[in-house]
């Protein structure tokens, strides 16, 4: 018979994480050529998988979704099926995979030497920024009917030197940050449990 548990730490982190990502969603700036803002909330997304893991990452950021698509103007004020139907929903969609990505590849980075910051900033870069064009791109040229050059340009081009300063901040915060709270500690079920199932 094997016991599963859901520490009270790891709900307080997640609901944490979940709120930092609403949070850093208001920090936008809406550009005058794109539907697509610039958003803190990327970073968010960056944190939440390399702080809280695959698991918790994923949940932190899918929470906060599901509520806004059930009404709740979480995602700076969007709310609603406009949130994955808007042209800038191509990149909500994949916002948890992000997570997830991230949280999985990080797993096993460890230290505080030089190679551990840059393979921390390649994951975060990889799969904290250019992922979400993937998706987000195709589904811009979709949804304004534009070609995928220009929806490269008006969706993808302006954005990636602030994504790399993202990925370069969240780099210098995680790395330190995993160091003193490692994610076993900072999930610890060795606390008291809300959560038992056999």
């Amino acid at each position: 018979m094997s016991t599963s548990y859901l520490s009270v730490r790891a709900v307080v982190y997640t609901v944490l994480f979940s709120a930092i990502f609403s949070v850093f969603s208001f920090a936008n700036i809406s550009l005058p050529f794109t539907p697509v803002p610039i958003t803190m909330a990327t970073m968010a997304i960056m944190l939440a998988g390399a702080m809280l893991g695959a698991l918790y990452g994923t949940i932190s950021i899918l929470l906060i979704i599901i509520l806004s698509l059930l009404g709740l103007p979480l995602l700076a004020g969007a709310n609603g099926l406009a949130l994955l139907i808007d042209p800038s929903g191509g990149f909500v969609w994949i916002w948890p995979v992000c997570a997830l990505l991230i949280g999985l590849f990080l797993h096993n980075i460890k230290g505080t030497g030089w190679k551990t910051y840059l393979y921390t900033f390649i994951i975060l870069e990889v799969f904290g920024s250019w992922i979400m064009y993937v998706t987000g791109v195709p589904w811009l040229a979709h949804s304004l009917h534009i070609s995928l050059s220009k929806a490269l340009i008006l969706g993808c081009y302006p954005y990636l030197p602030g994504d790399t300063i993202k990925a370069i901040i969240a780099t210098l915060i995680v790395v330190p940050m995993r160091n003193y709270f490692p994610l076993r500690r900072l999930l610890s079920t060795t606390t008291k449990n809300v959560v038992q199932r056999s």
